[in-house]
C-alpha cells in the first residue's frame, strides 16, 4: 500500500471533494473570497459567516462547495434566484484558490451542480449564468452543460472588483446563457426593429416557442407595472417592466431617474416579450439611447428582452468572446449601440 507520505503536493491537492454546503464551510467561503478578491467583491455577504450559512438555509443562495483532503474549502459555486421569475435561478459567485487552479475544481463543482444538484429541485425549472469576458475560461463551460448563449450584458462589473488579481483594465462585460430544464412552450412577441436578431437567437434554443411580431397598440388606459434594482458598488441599475401600459415614457422617465440620482452609470432595461404591445417600448427606450443586449428565456415566466444604455464608455475591444455566436452577437450590438446613440445625437 502507498504511504501517504510518499505522495507528491500535486497528488495530494487532486483529492478533493465536492458536495452541498455545511455550515462548517461558512468560515472556509469567507477565507477563499479573501484570498481571490481581497475585500473588494461587492456582495458584502460573502464575508459573513453567519449571514452565508443563513442565506443557505432560507434559499437565497445554494452554495456548492469543493473541499481538499484536510477539509479547506477550495472552490465554490453557486445557485440564486436574481430574476422576476422564481423559478429561473442564476449560477454563478464561483472562485477557486489560486494554488487549486488548473486541477479540474471549477468543472467538478459545475458538474456537480448542474447534473446532480438541480435536477434534484424540481422547481428550479430554468438556469443562467453571467460569464466575464475579461477572459474565456467560463464561456468554454457553456456548451459542455447545454448552456445556450443569448444576451451580452456591455460593461456590466466595475474594474475594481477584479483588483487583486490585475484581471480587468476596466469595466467587465459578462456573457448570458440558459439551460433549460422544464421546458414551458409560449407565444414571444418580437419588436420590429429586432425581429431578425431575435429570430436567430431564438433558432439556437433546444425548448419551443411561438413567436409574433409585435405590431399591436398599446391597449387605452392601461398602466405600466415594474420596479428598480440599483447596485451601488457596481453603479448599475435593473429596471424590470413585467407590464407595459399607455404611461411608460412617463413610469420609465421616473425609473430612470431615481436610478441616475443613485450614481448608475450602467442602466438595464428589462421587457416582457410576452406582451403584444412590447415594441412599443422598445421603440421608446430606443428614442431614450437604450441598445439592444439580447434574449432572456423565461425571464418574467414569458421570455424577456435586454435593453441597456451607458453613460461610460462601452470599451468593445476590451470584450473577449470564445464562440463565434457570441463575436457575431457583439457585432450586432455594436452596431445598434452606434445607430441608437447616432439617433439620439441628432435629435439633441
Amino acid at each position: 500500500m502507498e504511504n501517504d507520505s510518499n505522495k507528491t503536493e500535486n497528488e495530494t491537492k487532486q483529492e478533493f471533494t465536492v458536495g452541498n454546503f455545511c455550515p462548517e464551510d461558512a468560515e472556509g467561503i469567507v477565507r477563499l473570497f479573501q484570498s481571490v478578491y481581497g475585500e473588494n467583491y461587492p456582495i458584502r455577504l460573502f464575508y459573513d459567516p453567519a449571514a452565508i450559512v443563513a442565506a443557505n438555509q432560507d434559499g437565497r443562495y445554494f452554495s456548492i462547495v469543493a473541499r481538499s483532503s484536510s477539509g479547506e474549502v477550495i472552490g465554490v459555486s453557486h445557485l440564486f434566484p436574481s430574476a422576476p421569475n422564481p423559478s429561473l435561478y442564476e449560477t454563478g459567485v464561483g472562485l477557486v484558490l489560486k494554488e487549486y487552479r488548473k486541477l479540474g475544481v471549477n468543472g467538478r463543482v459545475l458538474r456537480f451542480l448542474y447534473e446532480t444538484f438541480v435536477p434534484q429541485k424540481p422547481h428550479i425549472e430554468e438556469v443562467f449564468g453571467e460569464a466575464v469576458c475579461n477572459h474565456i475560461f467560463q464561456q468554454k463551460v457553456f456548451p459542455v452543460h447545454q448552456f445556450v448563449e443569448t444576451a451580452l450584458e456591455v460593461a456590466l462589473m466595475p474594474a475594481e472588483a477584479y483588483s487583486k488579481e490585475k484581471s480587468a483594465p476596466g469595466r467587465v462585460a459578462t456573457l448570458d446563457a440558459f439551460r433549460c430544464y422544464h421546458s414551458k412552450p409560449h407565444r414571444v412577441y418580437l419588436p420590429i426593429a429586432y425581429e431578425g436578431p431575435l429570430r436567430w437567437i431564438y433558432a439556437q434554443l433546444d425548448d419551443d416557442r411561438q413567436i409574433d411580431l409585435s405590431s399591436r397598440d398599446v391597449p387605452d388606459a392601461s398602466n405600466s407595472k415594474g420596479n428598480l434594482k440599483v447596485f451601488e458598488f457596481a453603479q448599475v441599475a435593473r429596471m424590470a417592466v413585467q407590464e407595459i401600459g399607455t404611461d411608460f415614457n412617463v413610469f420609465f422617465s421616473d425609473l430612470e431617474a431615481r436610478a441616475l440620482a443613485q450614481n448608475a452609470v450602467v442602466l438595464q432595461a428589462w421587457v416582457n416579450l410576452a406582451t403584444p404591445w412590447v415594441g412599443k417600448a422598445v421603440d421608446v427606450l430606443r428614442d431614450r439611447g437604450y441598445f439592444f443586449g439580447g434574449a432572456l428565456p423565461r425571464w418574467f415566466d414569458g421570455d424577456g428582452l435586454l435593453m441597456q444604455k451607458l453613460l461610460c464608455p462601452p470599451d468593445f475591444d476590451s470584450i473577449h468572446l470564445f464562440s463565434d455566436f457570441a463575436k457575431n452577437l457583439l457585432s450586432v450590438i455594436k452596431k445598434d449601440w452606434q445607430q441608437t446613440n447616432s439617433s439620439v445625437e441628432k435629435a439633441v
